[in-house]
This record gives C-alpha cells, structure tokens and sequence, in this order.
C-alpha cells in the first residue's frame, strides 16, 4: 500500500516537469536557454520536449500541426540538435565563420540525416535583418518518409559573434501553413538578441 502511495505522489510531482507549458502573451526572454526574446501577441504551448541545448520548441495545436523552432546561439563546432547517431549519422556542426547563406543548407542536411527527410528543397533565399543582424530568410518543403506529410517552412537565421540563432516554422502545406504563418511572422518581427 505505502508502495502505491509513493509511486502515485511520485508520478504528481513529475507530471509538471515532463508537461507542455502555456506562453502567454508578452515579453519572453531567455528563448532556448539564450539572449533571444520575443513578445508573442496570442497563446502558444511550449513543449517539454527537447531536440538539445540550445533548441525550444512552441505550437499552436501540436508539433505536427504548426511548430516553431527557436536555436538559440548554437555554438561553433556544435550540430543544430542533439545527434541520435554520432557514429553511423554524424550531423554538420555550426561554424565561427558560416555564410548566412549556409545556415539553409546546415537545415537541410540536418534534417535528411536526423529526421529520415528523403525530399527537401530550400526554395527562397533573401537577406533579412534578425534584430538588427544581417541574416536569411528562407522558405522550403519537404517530406518525412514516416508520415509523407508534405510541410512547408519558413526561416529567418543570423550569425551572431560566432554563433548561429535561427527561428524556424513549419506546418503541413495543406491549410495549417497558409492559416498560421502570419502568427509566426509577427512572432518574429518581435525578436530581441
């Protein structure tokens, strides 16, 4: 009986730690652990889980609905997430002295070795400010072979003092991504380094 009593008050006191969490509307900082902030205007769900470090992830309605990615200062030397396979899919790592116009290129090998992506086409490339930073802005499509739900992305990177912040959003391309990608504009005009 005392057994059941510490396994119940055990699993109570960790459903918090493993559970999603409202951002409400307003100042945020300390995005993905780093001196990225943002001022949201509506509701997003951060998710508990994390791909590494430096990653944070918020939806609307679940992550393969509408899912934005914050990596926030991923350091030189270090991949965009943590590697499942270090030996047999060793991922590309962020450089001091990456082209802006690599950051969607590090994206895309990122995805094909980690997330079983077998198509992916980066398909605008445009110069962007990310808080004042000279940065990318850059759209793509692609597909899960687990799912073969075809998604659409937006991104807007910078290199900043040797470390790379991009903001991602993706969606299906069939309605969720032409319904929410306004949301994730404004949430980007928003950011603060």
């Amino acid at each position: 009986m005392r057994a059941a009593i510490y396994i119940a008050l055990f699993s109570l006191s960790a459903a918090p730690a493993l559970a999603n969490s409202l951002v409400a509307p307003g100042p945020r900082a300390g995005i993905a652990k780093s001196g990225l902030s943002a001022t949201p205007a509506g509701e997003w769900n951060r998710l508990s889980r994390s791909d590494g470090k430096n990653v944070e992830l918020w939806t609307l309605d679940g992550d393969s609905l509408n899912k934005v990615t914050f990596f926030g200062g991923i350091a030189a030397g270090q991949p965009l997430v943590r590697e499942v396979d270090k030996k047999n899919r060793p991922l590309r790592k962020v450089a001091a002295d990456m082209l802006i116009t690599d950051i969607p290129a590090l994206l895309e090998s990122t995805y094909r070795s980690q997330f079983a992506v077998n198509q992916m086409e980066i398909a605008t490339q445009e110069p962007a400010l990310l808080s004042g930073n000279k940065g990318i802005r850059f759209t793509y499509d692609f597909t899960r072979a687990d799912d073969e739900v075809r998604r659409k992305g937006e991104g807007v990177g910078a290199m900043v003092n040797g470390r790379l912040y991009l903001v991602i959003f993706e969606a299906p391309a069939l309605y969720f991504f032409d319904r929410d990608v306004e949301k994730y504009r404004a949430l980007v005009a928003t950011l603060k380094l």
